[in-house]
């Protein structure tokens, strides 16, 4: 992180902007965890991606990227507000706000259940202008009045705002108009009963400790159960044709007549892999133009592809739904290519696997010292040595 000179924070009202926090290529990698990932959130047009919910979705490899980011976001609060190892992170998310999303004039702390929250920390991960129109976050006294997040494709940063939670730092966030506002918001406490980790530990201890690096299909997604024993006779509709049911089933992808001949186990399995193809789209498109000619690896490519004229979607395809939700920004910046998406489900496969063998090895670590946190590459080496030498 290299963040510029802090402004002075009134006593009133105590809060710091911070620049040049997140790198462009984390702030992508979160963005694609989100939209693989993301459900309903808290509020209308509001979507987000809870750190339970990678866990209990067999996604929690997904949660390495925001442990260093945790951790710097907690020692620049407890570095601002000096107050040194007396915080724990209470909520990790990825918020997007999507078109129509606001909030009036409020405190973090202002419910009764919310009392325990001191601090809030959040990061941006795109530009306001660029990725979306309104979603401005103001205070109602204090300087900074609002944060604009900076725009541009030169950006080599992230703003990131800190605050207290209390009345001190009443704000608001003015409605989007366009785009989508995509923000790692965390809430801090100093009460240890409300710290996040002890729950996201026993999510990935019942889901991880099991991990098998043969077993290929370890680092693919499963749907959340809803823990619902629903009767089959009060379903309003048949098992085959309810879209909830659907969505676990096996399937392939399609655009426009062009079918995908891989089989993907479920919805989240193959949205993941779409979501990691348009993350890295622009390093695919720049390999295929390195490595133009290779007339055998585009004949490898295109035999994968089947027509699906006459074949009808056994799910409602609404756009007009799409844009509502999300607004009419299109930043893509590149075509599609059949090619390019080959090679993003291996190179999905490859990221997948390298994040949960990370995970199997930095478990034990956390379980033993019963919170998440950066663990030193020494310690690893040490470990894995010490449990060659008992085998």
């Amino acid at each position: 992180m290299a963040a510029s000179p802090p402004p002075i924070a009134t006593v009133d009202h105590p809060r710091l902007l911070l620049h040049g926090f997140l790198s462009p290529e984390t702030c992508k990698e979160l963005e694609f965890v989100h939209r693989s990932c993301g459900t309903a959130g808290y509020r209308p047009s509001v979507v987000s991606t809870s750190l339970p919910h990678l866990a209990a979705t067999g996604c929690g490899h997904l949660l390495l990227p925001f442990v260093p980011i945790r951790e710097q976001l907690r020692d620049a609060v407890e570095s601002f507000f000096s107050c040194h190892f007396d915080l724990f992170v209470e909520f990790t998310g990825l918020i997007s706000w999507c078109k129509g999303a606001s909030i009036g004039w409020h405190s973090d702390d202002n419910k009764p259940y919310l009392r325990q929250r001191v601090f809030t920390a959040v990061c941006y991960l795109n530009n306001h202008g660029k990725d979306y129109k309104g979603g401005i976050l103001r205070f109602q006294d204090g300087e900074p009045s609002c944060v604009v997040p900076v725009a541009g494709v030169s950006s080599t940063h992230t703003d990131v705002v800190i605050y207290t939670a209390d009345s001190r730092n009443v704000h608001c966030v003015d409605e989007v108009t366009e785009g989508e506002r995509l923000t790692v918001t965390l809430w801090f406490t100093r009460d240890s009963a409300y710290d996040e980790d002890p729950k996201l530990l026993a999510f990935l201890s019942q889901t991880s400790l099991s991990y098998e690096p043969a077993f290929q299909n370890s680092y693919i997604p499963l749907p959340a159960s809803d823990n619902i024993d629903q009767d089959s006779n009060s379903r309003s509709v048949p098992a085959s044709e309810d879209p909830i049911e659907l969505l676990g089933k096996p399937l392939r992808v399609g655009r426009r007549y062009d079918v995908f001949e891989k089989i993907f186990a479920n919805s989240l399995h193959a949205l993941q892999v779409v979501q990691f193809y348009y993350w890295k789209a622009p390093e695919l498109a720049a390999r295929r133009k390195q490595t133009a000619g290779g007339s055998e690896t585009v004949c490898n490519h295109t035999i994968q592809i089947q027509q699906s004229r006459g074949m009808k979607l056994p799910l409602p395809c609404d756009h007009g739904l799409a844009q509502t939700i999300f607004g009419s920004y299109d930043n893509m910046e590149f075509a599609f290519e059949w090619s390019d998406f080959v090679l993003a489900v291996a190179m999905w496969e490859s990221y997948s696997e390298e994040l949960k063998r990370k995970l199997s090895t930095f478990l034990p670590f956390w379980l033993s010292n019963e919170t998440i946190f950066v663990v030193n590459s020494s310690e690893t080496q040490v470990y894995c040595e010490g449990n060659s030498a008992l085998t």
